[in-house]
């Protein structure tokens, strides 16, 4: 007898959950052509996550807000970052007249003065070149020793050195900075400018903002506590776009276009229609055996649709049973 009680209990509760399962999934028409499916409104989940990883500063939402893409969710400390970027823009303030100096050249006083140096040096030479000349013609006679000569002789060798060097610094400062010298710059200069656009980013990492419009279903993280990319401090559920999922039975799948108008009515509010449209239809067949061989088998196909719905007032709620009714006429 308990054999036979458990055997009845397991048959009813299948008969049972069958006949759920066909309410969810059947579609019926009725004499007016309008077609009835049975469905449940979905929404997309984000989890928002701060791409740096830094004590929480502050919370500015609860569960349960609504919120607007760009609304600000949470932020982190940055006292940090804000340090390190002043100090990137300081350099990159330093690199940029370092460049400008060496693109620039010598100033016109500078080269003046080179100048004027050249000069100098070439009178000291002529006149070393006098004295010496002169010595030699005494030292013939005598009057002259060999040291005095050989001193003489040393003195204009030096002047002499001394013009030439004269002379190149003044080619130098005519002929500017050296091209591999700028072009060293100005890579140094680029990397200071991506070092500040790269901390830049990080400092406004430290903001976390909505993606998008939607309801804050759950706050994660609380001030004081340490965020990351890899732990979630809220989770958005998406208000925009929002549709039901149902499902068609094979022999009305020639009733569906996607395009096609539909009104979604539920419980909470029975008579007022939501508009909706339908945007997907899947092109697989759920809950069916690999093979089909019988007309009866595949009379229980069923197949997955999506009917996007206008809820501005955001009233329909994840997971609310919902009715779609519409016409076999799509949009135009």
């Amino acid at each position: 007898m308990k054999k036979i009680f458990f055997v009845v209990l397991i048959i009813l509760l299948i008969a049972v959950l069958a006949g759920a399962l066909l309410r969810q999934t059947q579609g019926l028409t009725n004499e007016n052509g309008t077609l009835t499916l049975y469905g449940n409104v979905e929404v997309r989940d984000a989890l928002l996550a701060f791409n740096e990883q830094e004590l929480v500063a502050e919370v500015l939402v609860e569960e349960g807000d609504s919120v607007q893409a760009g609304q600000v969710l949470a932020r982190l400390r940055s006292q940090q970052l804000n340090s390190r970027l002043a100090e990137a823009r300081a350099l990159f303030a330093a690199q940029t007249q370092a460049l400008r100096r060496l693109e620039n050249g010598a100033r016109p006083q500078e080269i003046a003065q080179s100048r004027a140096e050249v000069e100098a040096a070439e009178v000291r030479v002529a006149n070393a070149g006098t004295n010496l000349q002169r010595l030699k013609e005494t030292a013939t006679i005598g009057a002259t020793s060999q040291q005095t000569l050989d001193d003489a002789r040393a003195q204009f060798n030096i002047e002499s050195a001394q013009l030439k060097v004269a002379r190149q610094k003044l080619a130098l400062l005519l002929e500017g900075s050296r091209e591999e010298d700028i072009k060293q710059a100005r890579a140094q200069l680029e990397a200071n400018r991506q070092l500040v656009t790269l901390l830049e980013a990080r400092l406004e990492d430290t903001t976390l903002k909505a993606p998008d419009q939607g309801i804050i279903q759950s706050r994660i993280i609380e001030p004081g506590e340490m965020a990351g990319p890899t732990r979630p401090a809220f989770i958005l559920a998406k208000t925009d776009p929002k549709w039901v999922r149902a499902y068609v039975p094979e022999p009305s799948l020639g009733s569906v276009k996607e395009g096609m108008q539909a009104k979604v009515f539920s419980d909470t509010w029975p008579d007022r229609a939501f508009p909706g449209q339908v945007g997907f239809i899947s092109p697989t067949a759920e809950f069916t055996p690999k093979t089909v061989e019988t007309t009866d088998l595949r009379t229980k196909l069923v197949y997955e649709i999506r009917v996007y719905v206008a809820d501005p007032e955001n009233e329909l709620r994840l997971g609310m049973p919902v009715t779609v009714k519409f016409t076999d006429e799509p949009s135009e």
